[in-house]
This record gives structure tokens, sequence and C-alpha cells, in this order.
């Protein structure tokens, strides 16, 4: 069996949350932030969107403790964000956290209900629909209020033609980066005793190179259109 069809989230019931899980969604938190540092690297989209790979690392640590946790580590990096490095001040934090939240705990919330990896692509992809709805709407209702000179007007005319194409390919890269990174993270973090444990021994993992192929491919896919966008190809 894979990785996703073993992975167990803590439970929800748990009376008191372990010092080990704190330790992990700080580790988790921690690697986020670096990530959404790398992302400043990634090129830009119409000038002002930012690609951003941070997502994989949030939903990473929310397939293994749940949509809740994902909600924390999105909510904490964002805030660190916005004191550390951001320059779009509270309306930034309220943008990252609903971005990340949209895709993350969706697809969370998913891969709690069914564990596999079709759970996963599933969860993921109706995180990214997830993504591109929200952000379709709250970047119609928020960006006239920071962008100097462009109206509301202008803004629906960019929903179609830049806000839809950006997200959507987002969501896909993050996508395939967690289908590609999930297992060998996870692995990592239980070696170190900071990811719970499968629930049974009795199936071991087993490499599914059509998987990797598929994750890969996707990779390459989503790759190449963040390209085309940032005007690179």
């Amino acid at each position: 069996m894979s990785n996703f069809d073993n992975a167990r989230a803590i439970p929800a019931a748990r009376p008191r949350v372990s010092v080990k899980t704190v330790t992990s969604l700080a580790m988790l938190s921690a690697l986020t932030y670096i990530a959404m540092l790398l992302s400043k690297l990634l090129p830009q989209v119409a000038g002002f969107l930012q690609m951003d790979v941070k997502d994989t690392v949030v939903c990473i640590g929310g397939f293994l403790f749940g949509p809740l946790s994902a909600a924390i580590i999105s909510i904490v990096v964002a805030l660190v964000e916005m004191f550390t490095v951001s320059d779009t001040g509270v309306i930034g934090l309220i943008m990252n956290m609903l971005a990340t939240c949209s895709f993350c705990c969706t697809a969370s919330f998913v891969y709690k209900k069914l564990r596999t990896r079709k759970g996963a692509v599933l969860g993921l992809t109706l995180g990214t629909l997830a993504l591109v709805a929200v952000m379709l709407l709250w970047n119609y209702l928020i960006t006239p209020l920071y962008m100097t000179g462009v109206s509301r007007a202008d803004v629906a005319a960019m929903l179609p033609t830049v806000f839809l194409p950006f997200n959507l390919v987002k969501g896909g890269l993050n996508m395939a980066l967690i289908l590609i990174l999930y297992k060998p993270v996870v692995t990592a973090l239980r070696k170190a005793r900071l990811a719970p444990e499968r629930e049974s021994a009795a199936g071991k993992d087993r490499f599914d190179a059509g998987f990797v192929l598929f994750s890969l491919a996707l990779l390459a896919t989503f790759v190449t259109l963040v390209l085309v966008l940032s005007g690179k190809l």
C-alpha cells in the first residue's frame, strides 16, 4: 500500500494536543515560511500575481494531521509573512489565508474521508477548484481596494483572462508537488517520530511507477503553464 493509503491523521477527539504534534506543526510552519520565501524567486504573472508553492507544505501537514491543522499553519505563516516580508499589509494577509485555506482545507477534508491515492487526487482537484472559485470572488471584491487606478470593471475583465488561469495553474502546480513529495516527506517525519505511524503495518509501501509518471507529467505540465503565463515561453 502507498503512504496515501496508510497515512492517518491524529484523531480529532483527543482531549489534549501532544507535544509531538505541536512540534510537528511548528516545524511544518517553518518549512512553509521557507517555501514562501523561495516562491519569491518564481516569475510573476501580469506583473503583480506571485506564484507560490507554500501550499504544498501546508497540505502535507493537513493530510497528516487534518484540515484544522492546515488552517492553523496557513494562518500562522500568513501572519509572520505580513510582519516580515509582505508589503500588502492586512489585505495581503486576508488574501493569503483565503487562498491557502480554500485549497488545503478542502483537500485535507476530502482525504480525511477517503484515505487512498484516488482520495488524494480527488481532494487536491476539488481543492484547486475551491481555490479558483474563492479567489475569483475575493479578487473581484478586494483588488480594487489596493491597486491604484484599477476599477472594479477592470478587475471584472481580468477575472477570466488573468485570475482564473493564474489560480488554476497555481493549484495544479501545488497538487503535482504534493503528489511527488508527500511520501518522502512523511517518511522522513516518521523516522524522526514527528508524524503519526500507519494504523496497520500489514501492508508495506509499494512503488507505483504509473503514479509517479502521472505526478511528474502533471508537474511538467503546470511548470510549462507557469512559464507561459509569466511570458517566459
